[in-house]
């Protein structure tokens, strides 16, 4: 049987596509190796730091806040159970992150940038304009809901959250996530339907 061997100076970025599980990871990570730690910052900092952006509303802020966040991480990795997936476990500590430093902040106003969707270059021009169109009437109309529906949203439609893990994030029942989500889509179904006549 032949074995694959990665050479001794294999990079993060290839580190980063193994097959390593993130749990895996944070058995490393929890050992001190400081490789582990840089596959799961790679993996997961773009995805936590736009949750953090969302709720934050200054990148600057979203930025220092992933600092701790996988400071944290290196910290505690000892202290994870495996109640949760990985991605989970991180999002909670930077949603909590992201909430203390949101009410230490004294102007925290809603802001009503979201990402801009991304054209698909091979629309044509009608339908690029359509799409523009569609995506500011949701933002505003996102930005309409209470700061609840809107976590929910956030977590469930952007960052691909099931129900369960949604509900671990937020530290509240399956079930109130369930209620939340069918508020928020009504009532952003109100919202989007007067615009469209």
């Amino acid at each position: 049987m032949t074995s694959i061997t990665r050479p001794a100076s294999a990079s993060v970025p290839a580190l980063a596509a193994a097959p390593s599980s993130d749990e895996s990871l944070i058995k490393r990570i929890a050992g001190g190796d400081k490789l582990a730690m840089q596959v799961l910052y790679a993996r997961h900092h773009v995805r936590v730091f736009r949750f953090v952006v969302r709720i934050v509303h200054e990148e600057s802020m979203a930025e220092d806040l992933i600092s701790e966040v996988f400071l944290d991480v290196w910290r505690q990795a000892d202290r994870f159970e495996g109640r949760s997936a990985v991605s989970t476990w991180l999002m909670s500590i930077a949603r909590f992150k992201a909430l203390s430093a949101r009410r230490r902040r004294k102007d925290a106003e809603l802001d009503d940038k979201i990402e801009a969707t991304i054209a698909d270059p091979s629309d044509d021009p009608a339908v690029t304009l359509e799409k523009k169109n569609q995506s500011e009437l949701l933002r505003h109309a996102l930005t309409k809901l209470s700061a609840e529906h809107r976590e929910i949203i956030d977590l469930v439609y952007y960052h691909e959250q099931s129900v369960d893990e949604t509900a671990q994030v937020l530290g509240i029942p399956a079930a109130t996530v369930k209620t939340r989500m069918f508020y928020a889509r009504k009532k952003l179904a109100e919202l989007v339907q007067p615009e469209a006549h």
